[in-house]
């Protein structure tokens, strides 16, 4: 199967992407899309809820990308013409308010699938998609997509749980954005990004640094280390190195409370 995955023509990463030079003043990320391999198709979650004939042909059809801190994977205003993943790494959907400010949506850790929204509609993109460090995001074609929408139902099944899930995080996110207690907004950011069903390449233990955990909640470093301090005194979560474990996802999606 890797070979003809292999014989595919690489399809670019189009005007979704960002800047034309990464951060760094590398190549841009349009120019660092290559086949997936074995063990990155292995990571996409959807493929398995497929027939195999559909499975082969968007196996083939996958592509990868490797971003740096700081590319833009999609754009506001920019036309979908991949449905993303992130294979490995971290992203940040967030969108500039007219103020300057910046309101962030979510953030999207390994093994989550985003934009299905968008690419079922094939309308501008509302948001930005950012990466905050190395990753590996993978793309399925947008005609694809909707060619797996009209004939898979495991993939309808997939894409539906998604949308539910999706809604009820947004819901989440509107709330956590009003939220004054700065320990209940980092416990239920940390609770939304150990959604099993939106990332399910997490687990147990998401590896997130304090200063990247602070850009999704839009506090200082300092004080979302003050709130893991807390959360983890509480039980809620036990602070390890290059990431955090959850104990009690109870307590997280309740803002840090721990029911005696």
């Amino acid at each position: 199967m890797q070979s003809s995955v292999a014989a595919v023509p690489i399809p670019a990463f189009p005007r979704d992407g960002g800047p034309a030079k990464s951060h760094q003043g590398g190549t841009s990320l349009r120019e660092r899309v290559r086949p997936a391999s074995r063990v990155e198709l292995d990571s996409v979650p959807w493929l398995r809820a497929l027939a195999p004939a559909e499975r082969d042909r968007a196996q083939s059809v996958i592509v990868v990308g490797d971003a740096e801190p700081g590319d833009l994977v999609c754009r506001v205003g920019r036309p979908p013409t991949y449905w993303f993943g992130v294979i490995e790494g971290l992203l940040k959907m967030s969108k500039d308010r007219a103020d300057g400010s910046s309101m962030t949506y979510s953030g999207l850790p390994s093994g989550g699938w985003f934009g299905e929204g968008t690419a079922m509609k094939r309308e501008p993109y509302r948001y930005d998609i950012q990466a905050l460090r190395r990753s590996v995001v993978a793309g399925l074609p947008v005609d694809d997509f909707h060619w797996l929408l009209d004939h898979s139902i495991g993939f309808n099944r997939f894409v539906m749980n998604q949308l539910n899930e999706r809604l009820a995080q947004f819901i989440a996110a509107r709330e956590n954005d009003r939220l004054n207690n700065p320990d209940a907004r980092v416990a239920r950011n940390l609770a939304q990004l150990f959604n099993p069903v939106l990332f399910p390449g997490v687990g147990e233990l998401l590896r997130i640094t304090q200063q990247e955990l602070a850009y999704l909640v839009g506090l200082s470093r300092q004080r979302v280390n003050e709130a893991l301090r807390t959360l983890q005194a509480r039980g809620a979560i036990v602070v390890e190195y290059g990431g955090v474990r959850v104990l009690d996802m109870e307590a997280l999606r309740s803002g840090g409370v721990v029911e005696r």
